[in-house]
């Protein structure tokens, strides 16, 4: 069956994810019975995961690397005792242990203490690289996967319920945190292994699961789905929007860089990012605030006006 001559959308769908599919099965869902040909995405969840997935369409794609490594925050549930080969329930288990004994401080100064930036070990079964290969490809090949570790950062951590073995925590984080190696370093140290059993994702910085769709609503939108995408120019709703006129858009469009100064009602900082919109208030350019010749200037990022 061919896919609906659905108009091709530009900009953010913020879809609630349900636990099971794939990020890349649901995005499949959407190109297949929405004709969204052009799609792609700002971060994925584990199949078990569910929660906030932003889905991006057309011109919106081109905001993946300005949306992925914003904060991510996750509420989540892990067990103590048991170790597995994913770090999750999903996962082969490779060990148990008494749990018992644990003193409930010990175990809540444990998850309060995952604040800060610190390495942790990529799980075996993940979507990690090694040498082009995906880890959980060479781990299903019986193949030696390699030890990879990463520095995250943990902005903040909370301890909801604990009634052991199991706990309910919250996380908020950096991006490319992966939750499970969270609950299993905190079993090493407690010295009876955990997994995770459950994990929704609240946030993922700028947008929450308050703004969330259900994957289900979304097929059924059909002609109604632009309803539920937010058009480009609310798509990085935390930058500024500067409004050029006509002849600035003309020099931006043919690369030129554009004075600060030339904004006196935003006064630049080096670093700082802003959303170009044209005189009609049309999306134009991603740009940053950069030094030229001793002058500050808008220098364009990605160019998002249509050919």
């Amino acid at each position: 069956m061919s896919a609906p001559s659905l108009k091709q959308l530009d900009g953010v769908l913020v879809l609630h994810k349900p636990g099971g599919p794939t990020s890349a099965d649901c995005l499949n869902q959407i190109k297949r019975h929405l004709g969204q040909k052009k799609i792609g995405h700002a971060g994925t969840l584990d199949p078990m995961a569910t929660g906030v997935l932003l889905v991006l369409l057309g011109q919106g794609t081109k905001l993946a690397n300005y949306l992925v490594d914003g904060r991510k925050t996750y509420r989540g549930r892990l067990i103590l005792g048991q170790t597995t080969d994913s770090y999750d329930t999903q996962g082969k288990v490779l060990a148990e242990a008494p749990w018992e004994h644990l003193d409930p401080e010990a175990v809540r100064a444990e998850v309060l203490g995952w604040k800060g930036t610190i390495s942790q070990e990529v799980p075996p079964v993940s979507a990690a690289k090694h040498q082009g290969k995906p880890l959980y490809a060479l781990h299903r090949a019986g193949q030696e996967v390699p030890v990879k570790v990463k520095d995250v950062t943990i902005f903040d951590s909370q301890l909801l319920s604990m009634e052991l073995p199991s706990l309910d925590f919250r996380v908020t984080c950096s991006a490319g945190t992966y939750i499970r190696s969270l609950a299993h370093s905190l079993g090493m140290r407690l010295g009876c292994g955990a997994v995770l059993s459950e994990l929704e994702r609240e946030a993922s910085h700028p947008f929450t699961l308050a703004q969330a769709h259900d994957l289900e609503k979304v097929l059924e939108s059909k002609d109604q789905l632009h309803e539920l995408v937010l058009p480009m120019t609310q798509a990085l709703p935390h930058w500024p929007k500067l409004v050029l006129s006509h002849e600035q858009a003309a020099l931006v469009q043919n690369g030129a860089w554009l004075p600060t100064s030339l904004f006196p009602d935003y006064p630049a900082q080096e670093g700082d990012r802003a959303l170009m919109l044209s005189a009609e208030r049309a999306p134009l350019a991603l740009m940053e605030a950069g030094m030229r010749a001793g002058v500050l200037s808008w220098a364009i990022l990605r160019g998002l006006w249509q050919a």
